[in-house]
């Protein structure tokens, strides 16, 4: 066993020949060591291992392989899984090669999945079957002949390119730094291979049909959807007439593995402007500073953007010839793959764009941004407001009513008798009486609240990236806090315009006569209570909020509008109802007392007069009524707000708005669907998928269903 050989990760250092002891993944440099992924805490990871692990042996728990590729990974279907494929999957990490994997094996896989070059050390932990720390010929070509790729167009292992690496009687031991190279050109020299075997009169060209099916069998990988469905497409258009060169037929390999070349000099030509068109004699110069580019390959770079342009309806000869650096995204097949490299940069970069915070945006930028988040806001928050105040004058108007023993003073029974009581006495206008102040208000309100909670995010996060709980709650509580210099002043108006319309025959009471008789201090009567109710109720909000975004995602991360909408409302119950005492109060000493009632001193004068007058439940009358409008309310708010920021997204150069992507905008949070992914673990299934994705190493995922296929494995 290997536990018994030594300490954690002596096996380990001794058989993959990659500094996995040295790995800095917690390293607190910048540079190169932001592309390090975190290490997971030992206790917690020996936690994961010990709930997955039911091996015992000799009193040690081990993983079977079953648990670790299945259950744990979760790798292959585990109803119809490839023996051959699960077996060679876990003995990546069962160093031992005993058939069971030990805590420590475990620990050092996981350091594996840190380092930098973790796809190159995986997949040669895939060839080097009997774990000795070499590849022998023999492993190199049992693994390559049970590859998809091999079972359709065969490799011959007699080539120069064989004989190269292994040596003229195939002897020689490959270690693992010699086969990174010999991985990376594997799959060129298979092309080739490819092209000759189908050159049958050996002219030089193949046919167009016999090119399709090399790219679809060898590259596909490097094919997008787009250029899948059009290759003999884009052949006829460059006038080949079914006849395909070897320069061609290598041009076109070429520029598939440099697509992402492309983008560089696309924004290099473009000084980072991704929206300028750019022809092909501008890319052209520019791509001379680049000698991976040729001009066989910018001719076919263009016609496949011709052929884009063509198909998506523009009509216009000149402008489908341009080309955009969407265009190059569409043809890109890495444009939604998450390869390990590709998370760690853009972690890199988010992590560093959190450190530089706004330092180097313009006053005008910080500015624009400003009034872009403020308009955002004031829409949304007016949408929401518009939608369920029926709701909230409702709620007002059961909270003014007293429960003392003036004849008169009990108007309305509940709720329901209060909606259908108002329309009746004052119409269906009624309902929204008060509305314009409160729109009016609620612009400044909602773009206070949601930027001041965003900033307050942004200021709190840990250096990992993380936001703990409290942290999350102060960022709510102090949006709550900072919206009360504009909620004061629009409730205590808007609430007397809603209760107006109980006193009949009254003369009609206007926003300008309220502010007028209040004055400026009068408009913050109530605002001690106004913070009791905002602070908690943002403080829950938000977090719960936030955390019911992620729960409701997809395994991408992505939040569909029905999500958004559903975790929004669910967030707004608990945040409704609990503050709603602090409602109550703050209602009753913004409503002007009509002869006869009670008055209130203050927060603790009007608390102890409510409970002494009209006991415990008068502290939560309207609660449901609260949570019916406030629930809602937020729910078609938030939606709005995040719906709009993905329509209208505009970059100003800091962090990102919560919300203003499709995808989740935290990408440590996507890299696995399983939560017991720690530290490496979070990169596994992006590695497995990058040893497909880079280097064509596709190995059956599925058992074969007829024993003729199983002949061919």
């Amino acid at each position: 066993m290997a536990g018994e050989k030594g300490t954690k990760l002596d096996i380990v250092s001794k058989v993959w020949p990659v500094a996995i002891q040295k790995a800095k993944c917690e390293s607190p440099k910048k540079s190169s060591d932001e592309l390090m992924i975190k290490r997971a805490d030992s206790e917690e990871l020996r936690h994961v291992f010990e709930k997955y692990a039911s091996q015992v042996v000799q009193g040690e728990k081990y993983m079977s392989y079953s648990e670790f590729v299945l259950n744990y990974l979760q790798l292959l279907d585990a109803d119809k899984y490839d023996e051959y494929t699960h077996k060679v999957f876990a003995s990546c990490v069962d160093t031992s090669r005993d058939g069971l994997i030990s805590f420590s094996e475990f620990q050092g896989f996981e350091a594996l999945l840190c380092a930098p070059d973790a796809m190159y050390a995986l997949a040669f932990q895939i060839f080097d079957r009997n774990g000795n720390g070499y590849i022998t010929y023999d492993e190199f070509q049992d693994i390559i002949k049970h590859t998809t790729l091999h079972q359709f167009i065969p490799f011959d292992f007699d080539s120069e390119f064989i004989k190269l690496h292994f040596g003229k009687d195939k002897s020689r031991k490959v270690t693992y730094t010699d086969f990174t190279q010999l991985i990376h050109d594997f799959h060129e020299e298979h092309a080739w291979q490819a092209f000759r075997r189908r050159d049958k009169n050996n002219c030089g060209y193949i046919s167009a049909k016999d090119f399709e099916e090399i790219l679809l069998c060898l590259k596909s990988y490097l094919l997008s959807p787009f250029v899948k469905e059009n290759i003999v497409s884009v052949i006829l258009g460059e006038g080949h007439q079914r006849q395909i060169s070897y320069a061609y037929y290598t041009a076109f390999i070429s520029l598939l593995n440099n697509m992402e070349l492309c983008k560089r000099i696309y924004l290099s030509a473009t000084r980072r402007d991704e929206t300028q068109p750019l022809s092909k004699e501008e890319f052209l110069y520019q791509s001379q500073e680049f000698s991976q580019i040729t001009p066989l390959e910018v001719d076919i770079l263009y016609q496949l953007v011709y052929l884009q342009n063509q198909q998506s309806g523009i009509t216009d000869k000149f402008a489908r010839s341009q080309m955009t650096f969407s265009d190059l995204s569409k043809l890109s097949p890495m444009e939604d793959r998450e390869t390990p490299f590709k998370i760690q940069l853009q972690i890199a970069e988010q992590k560093l764009r959190l450190e530089q915070g706004q330092t180097k945006r313009t006053v005008f930028l910080q500015a624009a941004e400003s009034a872009y988040r403020f308009a955002l806001g004031a829409l949304a928050g007016a949408t929401g407001a518009t939608a369920v105040y029926p709701i909230d004058l409702v709620k007002t108007r059961l909270q003014n009513q007293r429960s003392t023993s003036f004849v008169g003073e009990l108007m309305y029974k509940n709720s329901f008798d209060c909606f259908r009581k108002v329309i009746r006495h004052e119409g269906v206008l009624g309902l929204y009486r008060g509305l314009a102040p409160q729109l009016v208000g609620v612009a400044p309100e909602k773009a206070i609240k949601l930027t001041m909670n965003d900033l307050m995010r942004d200021k709190l996060l840990q250096k990992d990236g993380t936001l703990p709980l409290w942290a999350e709650m102060v960022a709510g509580g102090t949006a709550g806090a900072s919206q009360v210099v504009f909620t004061n002043p629009l409730e205590i108006v808007k609430i007397r315009l809603q209760v107006a319309g109980e006193i009949v025959g009254k003369a009609r009471v206007s926003a300008i006569s309220v502010i007028k008789e209040l004055g400026f201090f009068g408009l913050y009567k109530g605002s001690k209570a106004c913070f009791l109710r905002d602070i908690p109720f943002s403080a829950i909000y938000f977090p719960a909020y936030a955390h019911n975004k992620k729960y409701f995602a997809d395994e991408n991360g992505y939040n569909s509008p029905g999500s958004l909408l559903l975790s929004a409302t669910l967030a707004g119950m608990p945040a409704a109802f609990f503050p709603t005492p602090a409602d109550v109060i703050k209602t009753r000493l913004q409503v002007q007392a009509r002869k006869g009632q009670t008055t209130y001193k203050g927060v603790i004068d009007c608390a102890r007069k409510i409970y002494a007058e009209e006991g415990m439940g008068a502290f939560w009358k309207g609660g449901p009524a609260r949570v019916f409008r406030s629930s809602p309310q937020f729910g078609v708010t938030l939606l709005t707000y995040e719906l709009l920021q993905r329509l209208f997204y505009v970059d100003f150069g800091g962090s990102r708005p919560e919300g203003s992507e499709a995808k989740s905008v935290h990408l440590q949070d996507v890299l696995s669907r399983n939560p017991d992914h720690i530290g490496g673990y979070r990169m596994a299934l992006a590695t497995f998928d990058g040893i497909e994705t880079k280097f064509g190493l596709m190995l059956p995922k599925f058992r074969p269903s007829t024993p003729s296929a199983e002949a061919a494995q």
